[in-house]
């Protein structure tokens, strides 16, 4: 899909396992991406990208954290 990561890309990504089971990453990063992409509103997230406000939740942690820095630039 134009919005999301191949799965070339997918394995750069760091996978840290922990406490409860959390939803989907690479689906809740595609619709990180589809907002960031298309400039839509998070409340517009189509529901098979899981509920926006994780979404949008995941994006503000993740922002935070100095590791997605890296990433960043490799997409770019």
């Amino acid at each position: 899909m134009r919005y999301e990561l191949t799965d070339d890309e997918w394995p750069m990504l760091p996978n840290k396992p922990r406490g409860v089971p959390r939803m989907n990453d690479r689906r809740v990063l595609n619709g990180i991406f589809r907002v960031l992409r298309s400039g839509a509103p998070w409340r517009d997230l189509p529901d098979n990208f899981g509920p926006y406000t994780t979404c949008c939740n995941r994006f503000v942690r993740w922002r935070r954290a100095p590791q997605v820095h890296k990433f960043t630039l490799v997409w770019a």
